[in-house]
């Protein structure tokens, strides 16, 4: 026999005795996965948008199926949530559609100190200078960290700031996550009132800083019919659970901040 075919027969036999291992080792070692992890990856919206905390659509699933709750996912709709639920063999839970909202008047409320030249990125440009270049130190920094991370298209910057398109948002909640500001809060779908502001300076640094900022003068408070409005370290806030959409409060604003749609 040639030294060539013993080569080729000592392989031959190496790689048999190889796979023969592999096939013992994958009985050995296998692991069951979970039927219902695949189902559920299947009805989640498979954006892989990390909003619920996990890399991936998979792992927010395998997380249910570990006992995690059904409403993991934030971007899913009631019908998505019922049919988990289905899956799962639990109660359903009813859900109430939350999106996203930037807490800032941006450019039509406060100016620059200077001109940002600088990495495309929110991060960054909100150390420079400390505090970043908008004169409310709470306002928003407007390089679009929120775009990059939204899957849905949902957000753009319009006069400086970022604005959330209510249609588009799913609630995936991904953006609020990258704001360095913490700007980004979620409100009812349904709302038909918001605060665009997130300063807790006192009135007179808020007012020399944004022409629009709330002052926490409580205004809004006593004008409330409903007490859904209280102020909180120098910021008026909504209680939407008692709160009505009754305009009230954005009519009697000395600032004419309260938003109504």
């Amino acid at each position: 026999m040639s030294e060539i075919l013993k080569a080729v027969l000592v392989l031959g036999i190496m790689g048999g005795a190889l796979g023969l291992i592999l096939a013992i080792a994958s009985k050995v070692f296998y692991v069951e996965v979970d039927e219902r992890i695949e189902e559920i990856t299947d009805a989640l919206p498979g954006a892989n948008c990390g909003g619920c905390g996990f890399a991936g659509c998979s792992m927010c699933a395998a997380s249910i199926v570990q006992g995690g709750p059904i409403t993991a996912c934030h971007s899913c709709s009631q019908d998505t949530i019922s049919q988990i639920a289905e899956i799962m063999g639990v109660e359903d839970v009813e859900i109430e559609k939350e999106v996203a909202y930037v807490r800032c008047t941006g450019n039509n409320g406060s100016f620059d100190k200077f001109s940002y030249i600088g990495i495309d990125d929110c991060v960054a440009a909100a150390k420079v200078g400390g505090l970043g270049a908008r004169s409310c130190s709470y306002g928003c920094v407007g390089m679009g960290s929120c775009i990059k991370s939204c899957k849905f298209d949902a957000i753009s910057i319009v006069d400086g700031v970022a604005k959330v398109d209510k249609e588009k948002c799913t609630g995936c909640m991904a953006c609020v996550s990258v704001c360095p500001k913490n700007l980004i809060v979620m409100i009812p779908y349904d709302s038909h009132t918001a605060i665009p502001c997130a300063s807790e300076d006192i009135d007179k640094e808020t007012a020399a800083a944004c022409r629009k900022g709330c002052i926490g003068c409580g205004d809004c408070t006593a004008n409330c019919p409903k007490g859904a409005v209280h102020v909180e370290g120098n910021l008026a806030v909504i209680d939407y659970e008692a709160c009505v959409g009754c305009t009230a409060c954005s009519y009697i604003c000395p600032r004419r901040l309260i938003q109504n749609d």
